[in-house]
């Protein structure tokens, strides 16, 4: 079978019963899994020394990983959770592998199987995927299985632990919400919105992708790369990226729901001075490390990135001086909307003569 070279190492091999160097590399290979010819990526290491007929060993380490890998596969195709996603939502609930296996019901050492090299059932995948969706149920799980924690600190540390989830799920739930609330206006596709109904879950990945590519980012600023990357995507295919309605204010546009935006768990807003103000403050905008990034698609990845080349050296009031130049802005009025029909007007474009392509910045 074709393989890949991974690396070259020196390691001890029980071929030449030598240390030297020898090849680990990956190839497509098979194993058959509860009657099933399951398909995976398995590494070993090849010896180019030998003499003997045979040139391929595993260590045992090695051979774990492969026999996980496959059992991974599995889960995948079966829409199970794989060892990595278990291990995840247990992390998130900040317990230990037997701690996981308590609030379960089950023995103490059965996670710490699920996550090494034994498939579960699917009862208790169906119990893990509740856990990681609905904080409650975690939490009702725990106090189903009180009696099998004995420290009861370590029980209440727990407990607090799931409780505050709890909190920050509600407090982002009822967030969405009033975002959802004021684009009740705008729940069917039109000229407003960029024949796009509003995708919060769309908007979360954007703005904690701009401020993990950003140095430097404050709201203002945020809100202009919004309306650059939706009128952008819109003139290219037809609706916006992410369905926000913009209205023109004084410090150019500005998406309806501004306020909660900057309440997404994506980000982390540190009020800071004004750089040109010694009484103003600023938010300043980072990204949060422990949100679940779901990812853009290529097409959107793309206009994303070319809007951030454009203004990444840009200061706010760079960007807002830039804005106030467009027509889009000129012929609009304070608090009016400025719909997605301006986006062919954006001076910051070019014709381009790829034909795929209508416009490049």
């Amino acid at each position: 079978m074709n393989s890949k070279l991974l690396r070259v190492v020196k390691r001890y091999c029980p071929l030449c019963d030598k240390e030297h160097e020898v090849e680990e590399r990956e190839r497509l290979s098979s194993i058959n899994i509860k009657g099933e010819c399951v398909k995976y990526k398995e590494v070993y290491f090849e010896c180019k020394e030998t003499n003997e007929e045979e040139n391929e060993f595993v260590s045992a380490k090695m051979m774990d990983e492969n026999l996980l890998r496959s059992r991974d596969v599995y889960r995948k195709e079966h829409n199970m959770l794989t060892s990595l996603e278990i291990k995840q939502i247990r992390q998130k609930y900040g317990v230990t592998q037997a701690e996981f296996s308590y609030m379960l019901g089950l023995g103490e050492v059965t996670i710490t199987r699920y996550e090494t090299k034994l498939i579960q059932d699917t009862t208790y995948d169906t119990m893990m995927k509740l856990m990681d969706k609905n904080a409650m149920f975690a939490l009702e799980s725990l106090e189903a299985n009180k009696e099998k924690f004995k420290n009861r600190e370590r029980y209440e540390k727990i407990e607090n632990n799931i409780k505050m989830i709890i909190l920050k799920f509600t407090l982002s739930y009822l967030n969405d919400q009033e975002i959802e609330a004021k684009y009740v206006d705008y729940d069917t596709e039109k000229i407003e919105n960029g024949y796009k109904n509003i995708d919060i879950q769309l908007i979360k990945d954007l703005i904690y992708y701009i401020s993990k590519k950003c140095n430097t980012l404050y709201k203002v600023k945020l809100m202009k790369l919004l309306w650059y990357i939706d009128n952008l995507y819109y003139n290219q295919y037809g609706k916006a990226m992410t369905g926000l309605v913009y209205t023109h204010q004084k410090m150019g546009a500005l998406p309806i729901g501004n306020e909660e935006i900057m309440k997404f768990n994506c980000i982390k807003v540190e009020e800071i001075i004004n750089e040109n103000s010694d009484d103003v403050l600023v938010g300043y905008i980072k990204p949060n490390e422990d949100y679940e990034f779901k990812g853009l698609k290529k097409d959107q990845k793309k206009i994303v990135d070319e809007v951030l080349k454009k203004f990444e050296n840009y200061t706010t009031k760079n960007i807002v001086e830039y804005m106030h130049e467009e027509k889009a802005y000129k012929d609009t009025k304070y608090n009016e909307i400025i719909d997605y029909s301006y986006s062919k007007f954006i001076k910051i474009w070019r014709k381009t003569h790829f034909k795929k392509q209508r416009y490049v910045l």
